[in-house]
């Protein structure tokens, strides 16, 4: 028997209009690369013996995996509430901004706040559940942040405060 986990906390239903594209489009994909690997699956089932062909057991677990990506946005993209405005407050911080922020050392980074669905951290774009998120929100430019992280508490100042065409 397995260890119980309590479910998870329920995603923020808020995403960009680009993260929604993003999303029907890998929605998209995964219907044409299932094609591709049903064809596949089922050509390597005609090869006979399924208990020690590897390429049937691969196809198989494939095919699970881009079936359980497909239930998951054919669920989730229903539930989304696309955020495609800019807020009446510009000078405050909200789903979409992109944030200049300046940590104690004077070393500048920028974040833009995004859906869960979204973040991505190569482009420095923060979920909106995520806790600097939490924290910056509703915020001020000159506002100071402070974040508990893993390695202690993070004092930042908002530099900047911009919403960007989504």
């Amino acid at each position: 028997m397995g260890r119980y986990r309590p479910p998870a906390a329920p995603k923020s239903p808020y995403i960009t209009r680009t993260g929604y594209e993003r999303l029907n489009l890998e929605l998209q994909r995964l219907w044409k690369r299932r094609h591709i690997v049903t064809e596949a699956l089922s050509a390597a089932a005609a090869e006979g013996d399924r208990s020690e062909n590897a390429e049937y057991i691969y196809r198989k677990k494939e095919l699970r995996e881009i079936d359980y990506r497909i239930r998951y946005l054919q669920k989730r993209l229903p539930a989304l509430t696309v955020v495609d405005r800019t807020p009446d407050a510009v000078d405050r911080v909200f789903f979409g901004a992109r944030v200049t922020l300046e940590d104690d050392n004077g070393e500048t980074i920028c974040y833009r706040i995004v859906g869960p669905d979204e973040f991505d951290p190569k482009t420095n774009a923060i979920s909106m559940d995520s806790p600097l998120a939490k924290g910056l929100l509703k915020k001020q430019l000159d506002d100071e942040v402070s974040v508990l992280t893993p390695g202690g508490t993070e004092h930042f100042v908002i530099t900047e405060i911009e919403y960007p065409e989504t």
